[in-house]
């Protein structure tokens, strides 16, 4: 196993000449879009090759916070076939030696693994290691049919009562974001967290275009009760961000909300659409997606959730003894 040193668009066209439609976090619009964010600048991308041929790639994002540098994949590395434990764990090292090797100002790494020797669970944020990944081909009718059929029933009952109209809301919502965020700030206090500000979510959508990022809304009587913010790379759509107001929770709003994004997105061209993440036991935190979530398909799909690599061993074992010390202090 070697590692390529390359750039993001070396890396699609690799992974494209691979047969392999890389996650948006991978590519380079996605790498463009973080380089605008205070405290992140792309590092750097790898192909890695084995016996000269690609079998992963890999694109990371330093950031910058608390006055150190980690670097962050989301998604990557991405395999062109699941690896087994020897071989990832191969990789990893030579990713960390690497990394040390260019950037001696790098504490960890960020990465997604399939198995946990030789990293820790992440000092922060919620990694996933299952999600919902719809399969929005064949049309209207196909999509309803593959799903459970508590998913059916709910969807066919909100294309039946369910008075919200639902459209591709793009355009409107890269001219003003501010009546979409306003169902944010409801949504987050009503769900005990507090949504990022107005600028992050409508950054992301001026930097990635409507060719990556896309709006879905609900509207009853023109105004907007539920959205969904949706990546799209290549064949392959994620359900970022969504909300919805309290007084349509008991309407079936989000059921036909999302059908629709699914049968809109089938007919533009995307496979599969992935919900984002659900609750499992290494997640237990999210188990409470997994009731709405699963119910628009028959599978949980696998994926390798998110874990930190130290490359500055001593400085990476004084953060969890911080994280621990503060941890005891609240309990």
């Amino acid at each position: 196993m070697t590692l390529e040193n390359t750039d993001c668009e070396r890396l699609e066209a690799e992974a494209s000449a691979a047969g392999v439609t890389l996650p948006i976090e991978q590519t380079a619009i996605w790498a463009r879009y973080q380089a605008d964010i205070p405290g992140r600048r792309p590092w750097g991308a790898y192909i890695i090759r084995r016996d000269g041929k690609p079998a992963a790639f890999i694109s990371l994002i330093d950031y910058q916070t608390h006055g150190y540098h980690y670097l962050r994949s989301l998604h990557g590395p991405t395999w062109i076939d699941k690896p087994d434990e020897a071989t990832e764990q191969q990789v990893v090292q030579e990713l960390r030696k690497a990394v040390h090797a260019r950037d001696h100002g790098i504490v960890f790494l960020r990465i997604d693994t399939w198995f946990a020797d030789g990293s820790y669970p992440v000092l922060s944020t919620v990694p996933y290691d299952a999600t919902v990944v719809i399969d929005v081909t064949g049309g209207d009718d196909a999509i309803l049919a593959r799903m459970k059929r508590r998913g059916r029933r709910d969807v066919r009952k909100s294309l039946r009562e369910c008075p919200a109209e639902c459209a591709d809301e793009t355009s409107r919502a890269l001219a003003d974001f501010s009546e979409y965020y306003d169902v944010m700030v409801e949504t987050g206090k009503r769900d005990g967290f507090t949504p990022a500000p107005i600028g992050d979510y409508a950054d992301m959508i001026k930097a990635l275009g409507a060719d990556h990022c896309r709006v879905f809304a609900a509207r009853i009587d023109d105004r907007v009760v539920a959205w969904s913010i949706v990546t799209v790379n290549g064949t392959h759509a994620v359900r970022y961000y969504a909300g919805m107001r309290s007084e349509v929770m008991r309407m079936h709003v989000t059921d036909k909300l999302l059908y629709s994004e699914c049968c809109m997105l089938g007919s533009q061209g995307v496979t599969e659409y992935d919900l984002m993440g659900i609750g499992s036991d290494f997640a237990p935190s999210l188990k409470g997606l997994n009731e709405f979530k699963t119910k628009f398909t028959e599978e949980i799909t696998p994926v390798a959730p998110g874990r930190d690599v130290p490359v500055r061993r001593a400085f990476y074992g004084a953060l969890r003894l911080a994280q621990k010390l503060r941890h005891a202090v609240r309990r």
